[in-house]
């Protein structure tokens, strides 16, 4: 299989997910400032959450490219990481009208640890095919580091959520500045391919 055909079952996806997310976010009914306030937990978890999906969407998209050919291990560490982001509007959902409750932060760092695990498996599945290049494997361990380290966060972060939830709401937030911008090695390799 190609991998153009993954990354579009994927981007159809990942669009499904920003579109129920969008469904979800209700405006206030009380048209003073008073009801903006109410509705802005629910649009700050919205923020949040668009922010890291679009994020998984261009580094999906820079991975998948790497992938010279598409087998059963791929497909279904792709299908994974599909799994676990389409938890975010439901993980969304209920940090917005729970106002951030420590439940409500745990579960979200959960889904965000799980979706973060799952771009490791996939980027482990495609990074098998490069054993033999010395430039992927080196690119392939610095990005590997790269996401154990927001595993690392998102894994810290749930604990915490129970102790001090701002805090917790910052490591949530944390990878997805790492990863704002995606690493320059892989798009010089799109360039150069």
């Amino acid at each position: 299989m190609k991998s153009t055909r993954l990354e579009a079952f994927s981007d159809g996806v990942i669009a499904i997910i920003i579109t129920i997310m969008v469904l979800d976010l209700k405006s206030p009914l009380d048209p003073s400032l008073a009801g903006l306030a109410k509705a802005l937990p629910g649009l700050l978890s919205y923020v949040l959450s668009f922010t890291i999906v679009a994020i998984y969407w261009l580094n999906h998209h820079h991975l998948i490219h790497l992938a010279q050919r598409v087998d059963g291990r791929i497909l279904w560490a792709n299908m994974n990481l599909l799994f676990w982001l389409s938890l975010i509007p439901w993980v969304t959902s209920y940090l917005g009208q729970s106002h951030a409750t420590p439940l409500a932060v745990g579960l979200y760092g959960t889904a965000a640890t799980a979706c973060s695990i799952g771009f490791y498996v996939l980027r482990q599945a495609i990074a098998c095919h490069h054993r033999d290049d010395a430039k992927l494997c080196a690119m392939h361990q610095r990005m590997g580091l790269k996401n154990l380290v927001a595993i690392g966060i998102y894994l810290a972060a749930i604990p915490l959520s129970w102790v001090f939830v701002p805090l917790a709401l910052v490591l949530i937030a944390t990878p997805a500045v790492m990863y704002f911008l995606p690493d320059r090695q892989v798009e010089k390799l799109h360039a150069e391919s």
